[in-house]
């Protein structure tokens, strides 16, 4: 039996913060006290907070180290394992890696690395080779022909526990603005006005052709094999009633106030992104983060892009924003996201929990993560 005493903590339970200790018996939280421990060998937090691990539900992290320069690529495993690095370094000790089945372009990144990235992060896992408990988020692209091949070929796998539906078609959910999709678009692969008017003539009618049929898929796949499922980018009450109806658990990235307020009150986690918490706004113009968790509408955040902005996201609602005291911040990183997908075994630091912890100090606006813990075992 190997044993874990944590002590001298500002322990963020779920409802309330406590000063004392922590015990882990192999792998698993014991005990919970609000008196320090004196056990020879327990380990001295010196004051520090002491917090669940994070759980993230969305993060394209990984794609940035596949592909660090444009037409770069990086060898599959190595990039994994240096994801992996920087998201426990994090303090994410559950990470759904959230990859992208179809793409708006043929032939992109996305597409031709789909089953590398899979098989890289299946060979890390058996090897020994990662810090967090990876899980895989496949992010299904609703107007891509070829989604229904693709995604029939890897939902056994025993790593997929989430889907997702999303449609980036010009002038709905993320980009109602056309103005804000030739930013983007223009931006990111060079296209000329003349080729912008092409390709979105090109994404409309891919969408018309296989958006519902495939989105129906998609949703009965999840229910059928029993995973979380969450809707992508809505933007009206009636894309979240679709939602409600479909039994999503999960709205990730709500685009307006209207969706998220609806989203949050048909039952699902409005999930938003932490680089939109830190820097007061959505880079695709957008609903900022910051304006859901004035209205209560905010109860989950994902590091999307940035690993540390998942706990930098957290304190800063803490640090800023009027209702949410450190718990409940705390909850949007952790309890929160693991409830909405299932996760009943973690997320929070009781008894008969995983042991997976996180030793945090902070000083406003600047958490910083000294120590990483999964099921006892420190990574990081």
């Amino acid at each position: 039996m190997t044993e874990q005493i944590f002590t001298n903590a500002k322990l963020v339970l779920a409802n309330e913060v406590i000063d004392g200790a922590v015990q882990i018996k192999d792998g698993l939280i014991t005990d919970v006290s609000d008196r320090p421990s004196n056990i020879a060998g327990a380990e001295d937090m010196g004051g520090d907070y002491l917090m669940p691990g994070l759980v993230e539900l969305h993060t394209d992290n990984l794609e940035k180290h596949l592909t660090p320069r444009p037409k770069t690529r990086w060898p599959a495993t190595a990039a994994v394992v240096a994801h992996d690095n920087q998201v426990a370094s994090a303090g994410i000790t559950t990470v759904f890696d959230a990859i992208s089945v179809g793409d708006v372009t043929d032939g992109s990144e996305r597409i031709e690395r789909l089953i590398e990235s899979v098989t890289a992060l299946e060979h890390a896992l058996e090897n020994q080779l990662l810090r967090a408990d990876h899980k895989l988020h496949l992010r299904c692209e609703t107007s891509y022909g070829g989604l229904i091949e693709a995604l029939d070929n890897l939902v056994d796998l025993p790593l997929v526990k989430m889907l997702s539906v999303m449609d980036h078609t010009p002038g709905q959910r993320q980009f109602v603005s056309l103005d804000a999709y030739y930013t983007y678009y223009q931006g990111k692969y060079g296209m000329s006005d003349e080729e912008m008017r092409k390709f979105i003539a090109s994404r409309k009618r891919d969408s018309e052709l296989y958006s519902v049929k495939h989105r129906r898929h998609v949703v009965d796949l999840a229910h059928t094999k029993n995973l979380a499922l969450a809707s992508h980018d809505d933007a009206t009450a009636e894309h979240v009633a679709e939602a409600v109806q479909d039994k999503m658990t999960v709205a990730e990235f709500p685009t307006t106030l209207e969706a998220a307020k609806a989203s949050h009150e048909g039952g699902l986690g409005v999930m938003m992104g932490g680089p939109n918490l830190v820097r007061g706004g959505s880079h695709s113009g957008n609903v900022a983060a910051g304006d859901l968790a004035r209205n209560g509408y905010l109860d989950i955040i994902s590091s999307d892009y940035v690993p540390h902005s998942l706990l930098h996201g957290a304190m800063k609602l803490f640090d800023d924003f009027d209702g949410y005291d450190l718990p409940r911040a705390i909850r949007t990183v952790t309890l929160n996201p693991a409830t909405q997908v299932g996760l009943t075994d973690r997320g929070e630091i009781a008894t008969g929990k995983r042991g997976d912890l996180i030793r945090v100090h902070h000083s406003p606006h600047h958490p910083v993560v000294r120590g990483v813990w999964r099921e006892g075992v420190r990574v990081s």
